[in-house]
């Protein structure tokens, strides 16, 4: 069980850094936000491979296609986030 949620936040730390990272600008979100943001990106993504798209890993090893999907969704997520908080870059505007 702790290995479990130890193990779901590492992967929402990578998922929300890598999200973070593709996506254009300064994102101004803490990391507790970044973590949770990948956590359920990485869910949700691996979710809608898995059950909607109907992939299936035979090979029981990493699956990149549920992890590439998960930093679509993530990415997804952290701008909905933006959008919704109104929070943007720390620069100063135009």
């Amino acid at each position: 069980m702790i290995g479990t949620i130890i193990g779901a936040i590492v992967v929402g730390l990578i998922v929300g850094a890598l999200a973070r990272l593709v996506m254009p600008g300064k994102q101004n979100i803490g990391v507790i936000m970044t973590i949770v943001l990948g956590a359920l990106g990485s869910f949700l993504g691996s979710w809608v491979t898995y059950n909607l798209a109907g992939y299936s890993n035979s090979n029981g090893g990493f699956a990149i296609i549920p992890f590439l999907v998960g930093i679509i969704v993530a990415i997804v997520l952290i701008a909905a986030y933006l959008g919704i908080t109104g929070k943007r870059s720390t620069g100063p505007r135009v």
